[in-house]
Protein backbone atom coordinates (compact mmCIF):
# COMPACT_ATOMS: atom_id res chain seq x y z
CA UNK A 1 0.00 0.00 0.00
CA UNK A 2 0.95 3.60 -0.69
CA UNK A 3 0.81 5.37 2.80
CA UNK A 4 3.60 7.19 4.22
CA UNK A 5 4.26 5.74 7.47
CA UNK A 6 6.43 8.29 9.74
CA UNK A 7 4.17 9.82 12.18
CA UNK A 8 5.25 12.37 14.44
CA UNK A 9 2.22 12.44 17.24
CA UNK A 10 1.48 9.50 19.59
CA UNK A 11 -0.82 7.11 17.48
CA UNK A 12 -1.49 4.53 20.40
CA UNK A 13 -4.96 6.30 20.95
CA UNK A 14 -7.55 5.10 17.84
CA UNK A 15 -7.17 7.36 14.79
CA UNK A 16 -9.54 10.25 13.92
CA UNK A 17 -9.34 9.40 10.08
CA UNK A 18 -8.49 6.00 8.45
CA UNK A 19 -8.57 5.20 5.06
CA UNK A 20 -7.64 1.80 3.56
CA UNK A 21 -7.36 0.73 0.09
CA UNK A 22 -9.23 3.38 -1.42
CA UNK A 23 -9.73 3.78 -5.00
CA UNK A 24 -11.54 6.48 -6.96
CA UNK A 25 -12.92 6.05 -10.60
CA UNK A 26 -14.90 8.18 -12.86
CA UNK A 27 -17.10 6.77 -15.74
CA UNK A 28 -17.98 8.93 -18.30
CA UNK A 29 -20.10 6.97 -21.46
CA UNK A 30 -18.12 3.88 -21.99
CA UNK A 31 -14.81 5.22 -20.66
CA UNK A 32 -13.41 4.80 -16.94
CA UNK A 33 -10.74 6.51 -15.74
CA UNK A 34 -8.63 6.09 -12.91
CA UNK A 35 -8.37 8.77 -10.36
CA UNK A 36 -6.14 6.84 -7.54
CA UNK A 37 -5.32 3.92 -6.21
CA UNK A 38 -4.09 1.33 -3.27
CA UNK A 39 -4.71 4.75 -1.02
CA UNK A 40 -4.00 4.13 2.73
CA UNK A 41 -3.80 7.01 5.09
CA UNK A 42 -4.05 6.98 9.10
CA UNK A 43 -4.07 9.99 11.03
CA UNK A 44 -3.59 10.42 14.42
CA UNK A 45 -5.47 13.39 17.49
CA UNK A 46 -3.51 16.19 16.49
CA UNK A 47 -1.47 15.69 13.65
CA UNK A 48 -1.48 17.81 10.19
CA UNK A 49 -0.91 16.38 7.29
CA UNK A 50 -0.55 18.26 3.92
CA UNK A 51 -1.82 16.59 0.66
CA UNK A 52 0.24 18.06 -2.59
CA UNK A 53 0.51 17.32 -6.13
CA UNK A 54 -0.45 18.31 -9.66
CA UNK A 55 -3.25 19.72 -11.07
CA UNK A 56 -6.15 17.08 -12.44
CA UNK A 57 -4.02 14.61 -9.78
CA UNK A 58 -7.31 14.01 -7.77
CA UNK A 59 -6.42 16.08 -4.03
CA UNK A 60 -9.52 17.48 -3.77
CA UNK A 61 -11.30 14.10 -4.59
CA UNK A 62 -9.51 12.64 -2.40
CA UNK A 63 -10.40 15.40 0.61
CA UNK A 64 -14.24 14.75 -0.40
CA UNK A 65 -14.19 11.14 0.27
CA UNK A 66 -12.03 11.51 3.42
CA UNK A 67 -15.06 14.09 4.51
CA UNK A 68 -18.14 11.57 3.13
CA UNK A 69 -18.79 14.04 0.57
CA UNK A 70 -18.14 11.40 -2.11
CA UNK A 71 -17.98 7.94 -2.10
CA UNK A 72 -15.06 5.68 -3.15
CA UNK A 73 -15.48 2.87 -5.26
CA UNK A 74 -13.02 0.36 -3.22
CA UNK A 75 -12.19 0.52 0.33
CA UNK A 76 -12.71 2.06 3.75
CA UNK A 77 -12.82 5.30 5.43
CA UNK A 78 -13.15 5.55 9.02
CA UNK A 79 -13.66 8.65 11.07
CA UNK A 80 -13.92 8.40 14.94
CA UNK A 81 -13.59 4.60 14.17
CA UNK A 82 -16.71 4.71 12.52
CA UNK A 83 -17.08 3.40 8.38
CA UNK A 84 -18.68 6.59 6.56
CA UNK A 85 -20.12 3.82 4.27
CA UNK A 86 -21.97 1.68 6.87
CA UNK A 87 -23.53 5.02 7.77
CA UNK A 88 -27.38 5.84 6.32
CA UNK A 89 -27.17 8.98 5.14
CA UNK A 90 -28.55 11.04 8.51
CA UNK A 91 -26.15 9.06 10.41
CA UNK A 92 -23.34 9.94 8.03
CA UNK A 93 -24.43 14.09 8.20
CA UNK A 94 -24.68 14.11 11.91
CA UNK A 95 -21.04 12.47 11.61
CA UNK A 96 -19.48 15.33 9.38
CA UNK A 97 -21.35 18.44 11.29
CA UNK A 98 -19.97 16.36 15.25
CA UNK A 99 -16.44 15.26 14.26
CA UNK A 100 -15.70 17.41 10.54
CA UNK A 101 -14.78 20.81 9.57
CA UNK A 102 -14.39 21.66 5.55
CA UNK A 103 -12.86 24.77 4.54
CA UNK A 104 -12.89 25.35 0.74
CA UNK A 105 -10.72 27.14 -1.22
CA UNK A 106 -14.13 29.08 -1.56
CA UNK A 107 -15.85 30.16 1.77
CA UNK A 108 -19.73 28.72 0.59
CA UNK A 109 -20.58 31.34 3.10
CA UNK A 110 -24.50 31.58 3.09
CA UNK A 111 -25.35 35.45 1.38
CA UNK A 112 -28.02 36.10 2.95
CA UNK A 113 -26.30 35.83 6.80
CA UNK A 114 -24.09 37.23 8.82
CA UNK A 115 -20.84 36.41 9.75
CA UNK A 116 -21.76 35.46 13.10
CA UNK A 117 -24.73 33.76 11.98
CA UNK A 118 -22.94 31.57 9.50
CA UNK A 119 -20.66 30.56 12.22
CA UNK A 120 -22.74 29.55 14.48
CA UNK A 121 -24.82 27.85 11.78
CA UNK A 122 -23.22 24.02 12.60
CA UNK A 123 -24.07 24.63 16.23
CA UNK A 124 -27.58 25.49 15.71
CA UNK A 125 -27.91 22.52 13.53
CA UNK A 126 -26.47 20.68 16.20
CA UNK A 127 -29.41 21.52 18.52
CA UNK A 128 -27.11 24.38 20.79
CA UNK A 129 -29.55 26.86 22.23
CA UNK A 130 -29.33 30.62 20.54
CA UNK A 131 -27.17 31.83 23.50
CA UNK A 132 -24.45 29.69 23.88
CA UNK A 133 -24.05 29.31 19.43
CA UNK A 134 -23.34 32.78 19.85
CA UNK A 135 -20.86 33.25 22.44
CA UNK A 136 -18.67 30.12 21.03
CA UNK A 137 -19.27 31.74 17.22
CA UNK A 138 -18.14 34.92 18.61
CA UNK A 139 -14.91 33.23 20.13
CA UNK A 140 -13.90 31.66 16.67
CA UNK A 141 -14.64 35.03 15.44
CA UNK A 142 -12.07 36.29 17.47
CA UNK A 143 -9.41 33.87 17.07
CA UNK A 144 -9.56 34.61 13.33
CA UNK A 145 -9.87 38.38 13.65
CA UNK A 146 -13.17 38.46 12.29
CA UNK A 147 -14.45 39.89 15.81
CA UNK A 148 -15.34 43.21 14.77
CA UNK A 149 -16.73 42.61 11.24
CA UNK A 150 -19.54 39.24 13.18
CA UNK A 151 -22.31 41.64 11.89
CA UNK A 152 -21.61 41.95 8.51
CA UNK A 153 -22.61 40.01 5.72
CA UNK A 154 -20.04 38.22 3.68
CA UNK A 155 -20.62 40.83 0.26
CA UNK A 156 -19.31 43.46 2.44
CA UNK A 157 -16.18 41.48 3.15
CA UNK A 158 -12.94 41.05 1.52
CA UNK A 159 -12.02 37.92 -0.17
CA UNK A 160 -9.70 37.19 3.28
CA UNK A 161 -11.98 37.93 5.74
CA UNK A 162 -14.54 35.79 4.04
CA UNK A 163 -12.41 32.68 4.15
CA UNK A 164 -11.36 33.66 7.80
CA UNK A 165 -14.92 33.30 8.53
CA UNK A 166 -15.20 30.25 6.80
CA UNK A 167 -12.75 28.82 8.61
CA UNK A 168 -14.04 30.45 12.17
CA UNK A 169 -17.28 27.65 11.17
CA UNK A 170 -15.18 24.98 10.40
CA UNK A 171 -13.47 25.21 14.32
CA UNK A 172 -16.62 26.35 15.59
CA UNK A 173 -17.86 22.38 16.60
CA UNK A 174 -14.21 21.59 17.77
CA UNK A 175 -14.44 18.83 15.47
CA UNK A 176 -11.73 16.34 15.72
CA UNK A 177 -10.82 16.82 12.22
CA UNK A 178 -10.78 19.63 9.71
CA UNK A 179 -10.62 19.28 6.01
CA UNK A 180 -8.97 22.28 4.03
CA UNK A 181 -8.85 23.04 0.45
CA UNK A 182 -6.16 25.39 -0.51
CA UNK A 183 -6.51 27.50 2.59
CA UNK A 184 -4.26 29.92 1.96
CA UNK A 185 -4.88 30.19 -1.67
CA UNK A 186 -6.64 33.68 -1.51
CA UNK A 187 -4.97 35.26 1.08
CA UNK A 188 -2.53 37.30 1.77
CA UNK A 189 0.91 36.95 3.35
CA UNK A 190 -0.58 37.66 6.92
CA UNK A 191 -3.79 36.48 6.54
CA UNK A 192 -2.08 33.28 5.71
CA UNK A 193 -0.09 33.11 8.74
CA UNK A 194 -2.41 33.81 10.84
CA UNK A 195 -4.36 30.51 9.53
CA UNK A 196 -1.34 28.62 10.08
CA UNK A 197 -1.30 29.85 13.43
CA UNK A 198 -4.42 29.20 14.45
CA UNK A 199 -3.88 25.35 13.21
CA UNK A 200 -1.08 25.44 15.38
CA UNK A 201 -2.57 26.12 18.64
CA UNK A 202 -5.79 23.89 18.18
CA UNK A 203 -3.86 21.17 17.77
CA UNK A 204 -1.68 22.25 20.44
CA UNK A 205 -5.11 23.12 22.80
CA UNK A 206 -7.47 20.49 21.91
CA UNK A 207 -5.60 18.02 19.50
CA UNK A 208 -7.39 18.71 16.30
CA UNK A 209 -6.67 17.10 13.31
CA UNK A 210 -5.61 18.33 9.96
CA UNK A 211 -5.59 17.19 6.22
CA UNK A 212 -4.91 19.95 3.70
CA UNK A 213 -4.64 20.16 0.14
CA UNK A 214 -2.36 22.56 -0.43
CA UNK A 215 -0.15 24.57 -3.53
CA UNK A 216 1.54 26.05 -1.35
CA UNK A 217 5.02 24.10 -0.63
CA UNK A 218 6.40 26.17 2.62
CA UNK A 219 3.16 25.85 3.99
CA UNK A 220 3.10 21.92 3.58
CA UNK A 221 6.26 21.31 4.54
CA UNK A 222 5.41 23.32 7.90
CA UNK A 223 3.22 20.30 8.66
CA UNK A 224 3.48 17.26 10.38
CA UNK A 225 3.88 15.38 7.31
CA UNK A 226 4.06 15.86 3.54
CA UNK A 227 2.37 13.35 1.12
CA UNK A 228 2.19 13.25 -2.62
CA UNK A 229 -0.55 12.15 -5.19
CA UNK A 230 1.58 11.14 -7.99
CA UNK A 231 0.69 8.00 -10.29
CA UNK A 232 -2.42 7.29 -9.08
CA UNK A 233 -0.89 6.50 -5.09
CA UNK A 234 -0.75 8.68 -2.23
CA UNK A 235 3.34 8.62 -1.31
CA UNK A 236 5.56 10.07 0.57
CA UNK A 237 7.22 13.63 -1.43
CA UNK A 238 10.25 13.10 -2.24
Amino acid sequence: MSEATHLKKDVTMQPVLQARDLKKVYTSGPQSVTVWHDVDLTVAAGESVAIVGASGSGKTTLLNVLGGLDRQDQGQVLVAGQDLSQLAEGARTELRNREIGFVYQFHHLLPEFTALENVMMPLLLAGQNKHSARERALQCLEQMGMAPRAEHKPAELSGGERQRTAIARAIVNRPRLVLLDEPTGNLDQNTAAQVEAVMVELTQAQDTAFVLVTHDTALAKRMDRCLQLKDLHLQALD
